[in-house]
């Protein structure tokens, strides 16, 4: 792929920063990285692998410049339970197969990453659009509780083979480097902001653990607690041709399979195109979400091919390099290349750095990622948009990101359905010559039938019946549904009914539905009112005029 004009703009528009906060971004995606692997049972280094790949792959092609993607969480929840299944078949096969789970995700990231290009295809990255402000705030809200939440596992330490909260001098002097970390990121933006206060943070807090000789949790120490034997030191990624081998062990497993590629690209999507709003509203510019949906799927797919775990965007490393001044192409690409470096060459310094440093800069992002406005706000805004608020915030942290938004778009749904559907009015009038009119207001769909066909009375109205709609849009089947019956009902008590002011669309559906509305609508109509509902053109015409 040939990168274009806007993208080499994109690309090289501020490169000291770019660069400077995509190293910040590879320290803070370490840890975070090897942490997901833990969560999924696979090596750290395939969770390095995995950030590496959908870093690089999303800063180059994806469509938000300066959102940082990697493994996340919210994925590896899901991979949990088709590795355990995968290692379970693995060892029961004739000749048993050592891994089998983490080659099952391999395979699965292809059909992911498939899913995930098809609704770039298809265009239905625009639906992130269709979130309500509620759900969005919601969603930041739980997010920033969920990292904060998953920073307090890097307070356990091993003791005596287990894994233990820290306590005493080793709790309090980690206390102290995190609120050095945060203080210097608080302090530093006041005094210059040509260098991201997260790397000076990092940096400072690192020379003195070094330097001091402080027995305190790194990176190393923190993968070795965790049963890592191989740290973060290894190779470049290599082709994982043996999968192709391994279709005949899924036998009788597809469908574990197939409902897992779809749970995850779901979740991946919905993260990353929430986390490319939220992008946009802090940066002031627009991404593309059907292109963002392209590049995961690629990088997911690249993931399988070579090894990685896959993932999608990271709210919190987002956060981080848009602090620090990274809004082009080359910072996700240099925190990509740069852990990648790290696997390389880097491990041994990496592994010194204190975990204290690292989840001091993650606080700062959680103080940063959380809508405090919501406080102020919650009590006036309407009640049913508060409630979603709270529960799309509670479900992120009780389930996950992807139930918390559906659920959010549900309940607001639901509530939107139900106020237009108490909207619908019809106003009665009698004309000279007998005809009893009723003029509807309102948007006629599924919802508002039953308060639309309450408004007639057929069998004491008058022989000659109308129907205005110029005030209302027949919105979906229910409604054309309800028309029909409502005409036979009047038709079948002999009595004339006419309807007026269909728009053109409704009329084309209703002459499909049954030819008897041909019968029924009045084609001819002399109201101006309609010709300017119906005619953009001189509806715009008309509203300009008004305006001179």
């Amino acid at each position: 792929m040939i990168l274009g004009q806007t993208t080499r703009k994109n690309f090289t528009q501020n490169p000291k920063n770019d660069i400077l906060s995509g190293l910040t971004v590879a320290l803070a995606l370490v840890p975070e990285a090897v942490a997901f692997a833990f969560i999924a049972d696979v090596p750290p280094i395939v969770g390095l692998y995995g950030a590496f790949m959908m870093g690089i792959v999303t800063a180059l092609f994806g469509g938000r410049p300066g959102m940082i993607s990697g493994a996340t969480g919210a994925m590896a929840v899901v991979m949990v339970h088709l590795i355990k299944k995968g290692n379970e078949v693995g060892i029961t096969l004739d000749t048993p197969i050592e891994n089998l789970g983490l080659q099952w995700l391999f395979i699965t990231l292809l059909f992911v990453g498939g899913i995930q290009i098809l609704a770039g295809v298809f265009k239905l990255g625009k639906f992130v659009r269709l979130i309500p402000h509620p759900v969005m705030m919601g969603f930041v809200n739980g997010l920033a509780i969920v990292i904060f939440l998953a920073q307090l596992g890097l307070f356990k330490e091993r003791v005596n083979g287990e894994l233990q909260f820290m306590s005493g001098q080793p709790l309090w002097v980690m206390l102290g480097l995190i609120v050095l970390t945060m203080g210097v990121m608080y302090g530093l933006p006041k005094l210059t902001k040509k260098i991201p206060a997260a790397l000076v943070a990092i940096i400072v807090v690192a020379a003195i653990t070094i330097l001091g000789k402080l027995d305190v949790s790194t990176v190393g120490s923190f993968i070795a607690d965790r049963g890592g034997t191989d740290g973060i030191e290894g190779s470049l990624p290599t082709f994982q041709d043996q999968i192709f081998g391994l279709f005949n062990t899924l036998n009788g497993h597809w469908d574990l399979i197939f409902s897992t590629a779809f749970i995850l690209a779901a979740v991946g999507l919905i993260e990353s195109l929430m986390t490319l709003n939220l992008v946009d509203e802090i940066t002031e510019t627009r991404g593309n979400g059907n292109r963002e949906c392209i590049a995961q799927g690629s990088a997911n797919i690249l993931n399988g091919l070579f090894g990685g775990m896959g993932g999608c965007a990271m709210i919190g490393q987002s956060i981080i390099n848009v602090d620090s001044g990274g809004r082009g192409r080359l910072s996700g690409a240099i925190a990509a290349i740069a852990l990648l470096c790290f696997v390389l060459f880097g491990a041994p310094l990496i592994e010194q750095i204190p975990i204290a440093a690292l989840v001091g800069v993650m606080f700062m992002v959680v103080i940063g990622t959380f809508a405090w406005s919501s406080f102020r706000i919650i009590r006036k805004i309407p009640l049913s948009d508060a409630i979603v608020l709270i529960a799309v915030s509670a479900i992120t942290v009780w389930k996950d990101l992807a139930v918390a938004v559906i659920a959010g778009v549900i309940i607001s749904a639901l509530v939107f359905a139900w106020k237009n559907a108490t909207m619908i009015r019809a106003r009665k009038r009698m004309q000279p010559d007998g005809t009893k009119t009723y003029e509807i207001w309102g948007p006629l769909f599924f919802g508002s039938i039953q308060n639309f066909n309450a408004k007639f009375d057929v069998k004491n109205d008058p022989l000659n019946v109308e129907i205005d709609f110029v005030e209302s849009r027949v919105s979906d089947h229910s409604a054309l549904e309800a028309i029909f019956n409502l005409v036979n009902k009047y038709e079948a008590a002999g009595k004339s009914i006419k309807l007026k002011h269909l728009s053109g669309d409704c009329k084309n559906l209703m002459y499909k539905a049954s030819p008897k509305f041909k019968e029924v609508i009045i084609e001819d109509i002399e109201d101006p009112r309609y010709h300017l509902a119906a005619d953009p053109e001189k509806f715009t015409k008309s509203l300009s005029e008004y305006n001179m």
